[in-house]
């Protein structure tokens, strides 16, 4: 078998990096407090002492710190997302993972010696995308769409000349990644320009028959029965009327899990797996980390992987294999 994958894991805040490194996650990613990170919600992310401290403690411990400035600038702005380009590289970070092409140019011009890693959102599928981000800009990793199937993975694992990092747990989204603009339409604010889907200040529970309703700005999402769990409300995973019938017409509140599919990820070749979740507590980060941990070193030992014990923690209580596994062809 291949050389295990790095484990990445979410850190939303400092308890949540401490709860992921004592886990056993190889590295953590996480943002400033600022809208260059695609994770911009009150009370999450770093100041610039914090992130400094941040990565101290990570680099004691012998693990890696990464910092997400995976948001687009906005024009006659670009001065914020510079300045946490130059801090990500002051402050030792491990890498950045940036998607903005200007972003990557300034990067790599300003900082040769700071390694580049190309966010999801820059939407990078194709062996000929992802070798011109490295050509260009000396990217040193690619974070893979969640559109791809494994043995398309393989094949872009065998033609690049970067490493490759996918997501392995967590949420999903709908749209094709670093092109979502539903949540600007609701609430004027988009998680590709300001890194916030859904903000917490347009959310409201509003009771309704004995159950809820979840509304996002002036927009109902969803309407939960009175024993039924009430999910964060998101316009992709919001419920419809349509030619007279009420569903969830984009997709459904499930969460990614590929810990049955971690032999063949290994296989093919990826370098990363990424815990999706900078949004959720020390308990989310704590338990997935360690699931995923023991996965790998069962992995490592030639032993199938266990699942069990993650399904309280996704959306719907609800897993899958996402396109990573396409049993719908």
């Amino acid at each position: 078998m291949k050389a295990l994958p790095e484990l990445i894991c979410p850190a939303g805040n400092p308890a949540a990096l401490r709860t992921a490194i004592e886990a056993g996650a190889d590295a953590a990613y996480a943002g400033f407090a600022d809208d260059t990170n695609a994770r911009n919600f009150p009370g999450l992310n770093f100041s610039r002492r914090a992130m400094g401290e941040a990565i101290e403690r990570t680099h004691g411990a012998g693990r890696k710190l990464l910092i997400a400035i995976n948001t687009f600038p906005r024009a006659g702005e670009q001065d914020l997302w510079r300045r946490a380009v130059d801090d990500a590289a002051e402050l030792r970070a491990d890498a950045v993972i940036l998607a903005d092409l200007g972003l990557l140019a300034y990067a790599a011009k300003r900082h040769p010696s700071l390694r580049l890693h190309l966010s999801v959102q820059a939407s990078a599928s194709s062996p000929e995308a992802i070798r011109f981000y490295h050509e260009a800009f000396g990217v040193k990793r690619v974070v893979l769409p969640r559109v791809l199937s494994v043995e398309e993975i393989a094949e872009i694992c065998a033609e690049i000349p970067v490493e490759a990092e996918i997501f392995a747990f967590g949420g999903l989204c709908v749209m094709a990644e670093g092109r979502c603009s539903l949540s600007s339409y609701a609430t004027g604010r988009s998680p590709n320009m300001n890194g916030v889907c859904s903000p917490a200040e347009q959310v409201r529970y509003v009771p309704c028959g004995g159950g809820l309703q979840s509304k996002l700005g002036e927009f109902t999402i969803n309407e939960f029965g009175p024993d039924e769990p009430a999910g964060y409300p998101t316009l992709c995973k919001g419920r419809f009327r349509a030619m007279d019938r009420v569903g969830y017409l984009f997709e459904e509140p499930t969460s990614l899990n590929t810990i049955p599919l971690l032999p063949r990820l290994i296989e093919a070749g990826v370098a990363a797996l990424k815990i999706e979740g900078r949004q959720r507590g020390r308990a989310y980060v704590g338990q997935v980390t360690r699931s995923f941990r023991q996965a790998l070193d069962a992995c490592g030992r030639g032993e199938t992987p266990a699942s069990d014990g993650l399904n309280d923690l996704t959306e719907g209580s609800r897993q899958t294999a996402g396109a990573y596994e396409r049993g719908w062809r």
